[in-house]
């Protein structure tokens, strides 16, 4: 098997969900690569061969300085090509869906999405889905000669090595159609700390918080534990928390080493966004609320008590 990997960075940083695809995809064996595309890469080839690449491809270009997706295609259905590349693996975001929908066109490859897990079952390659909700796992697989695979974010930990990749630079030759777009501007907001992608701990709030005002008991119990705040469908779409911050079937998966639920309920479609955190902990005055069925820990109780007396004990503790 050879196995490339895309790896999606902004600014100087490589997303941590791909870093984990990367190291899921050289536990597999075979040949594994991964490529960088983008304008001033110097930085970051060093991270990307630290975590389990045989060789790092620099696509490196003032024409893709932008996130667009097009003229990626042409890197990577170039590469796949001149290498024999027969496995092509994504983290999920915005770019890299598109990215792996075009690809697999040009390169009329099978692809299989929101894959949480890969593994090799006597020499033939076996993606694992989620189905029915998440209340099922199911086996698919590949009948083209190139496997595209895009795995939820969060579904693997980066495994970091002190192995060392051949960094190759790669010629970019880009269609003229693929250029037609451009990107005009790019707004995003300032975060004030980590992302709910690549938090160790994150606070999570739902309906039972009563309005957007009791954030600000999450906001200071995040910041306390170094964390980040999270929010369910139901808030975001009342407009009490940013959309950005949604975690669920709908939103972002993410897998913290502590995931704290206060005032949700813990429906299935909240669940799947959230059930790979290392320890769930939930806070809600409803003894019956479904998320208790599948917290590790579970307090039954008022959150506007509970949770500022919780950041005070943190903060003296760290004191």
């Amino acid at each position: 098997m050879k196995t490339l990997v895309f790896l999606e960075h902004h600014g100087q940083a490589i997303s941590k969900a791909s870093l984990g695809v990367l190291s899921k995809a050289a536990g597999l064996g075979g040949e594994t690569a991964a490529i960088l595309a983008g304008a001033d890469l110097a930085g970051l080839a060093a991270q990307a061969g630290s975590f389990g690449a045989g060789t790092v491809f620099l696509a490196e270009d003032p024409r893709l300085a932008a996130a667009l997706p097009q003229p990626r295609v042409d890197v990577l259905a170039g590469l796949v090509a001149g290498e024999a590349f027969d496995t092509v693996l994504f983290a999920q975001s915005v770019l890299a869906t598109d990215l792996a929908a075009a690809l697999a066109v040009r390169l009329d490859a099978g692809l299989n999405w929101d894959l949480v897990d890969l593994e090799l079952r006597e020499g033939t390659l076996v993606g694992r889905r989620p189905a029915l909700s998440d209340s099922v796992r199911i086996d698919v697989g590949w009948s083209s000669p190139v496997r595209l695979a895009l795995f939820r974010a969060g579904a693997f930990d980066p495994v970091e090595s002190d192995a060392r990749a051949e960094l190759r630079e790669l010629h970019v030759e880009l269609d003229e159609r693929s250029l037609r777009a451009e990107l005009r501007e790019a707004a995003a907001e300032e975060p004030s700390g980590p992302s709910i992608e690549d938090a160790d701990v994150i606070v999570a709030g739902g309906r039972g918080l009563g309005g957007p005002e009791g954030f600000a008991l999450l906001e200071e119990l995040a910041e306390a534990l170094g964390g980040a705040v999270a929010a369910t469908r139901a808030v975001v779409d009342a407009g009490w928390y940013p959309y950005p911050t949604q975690v669920g079937q709908t939103g972002k998966t993410v897998s913290p080493r502590l995931y704290l639920a206060v005032g949700i309920s813990g429906a299935i479609q909240h669940k799947v966004g959230m059930q790979g955190s290392g320890v769930i902990v939930a806070i809600n005055k409803d003894p019956n609320a479904p998320i208790f069925e599948y917290a590790d820990l579970g307090v039954v109780g008022d959150l506007n008590e509970i949770v500022p007396r919780l950041a005070a004990l943190v903060r003296d503790a760290r004191a």
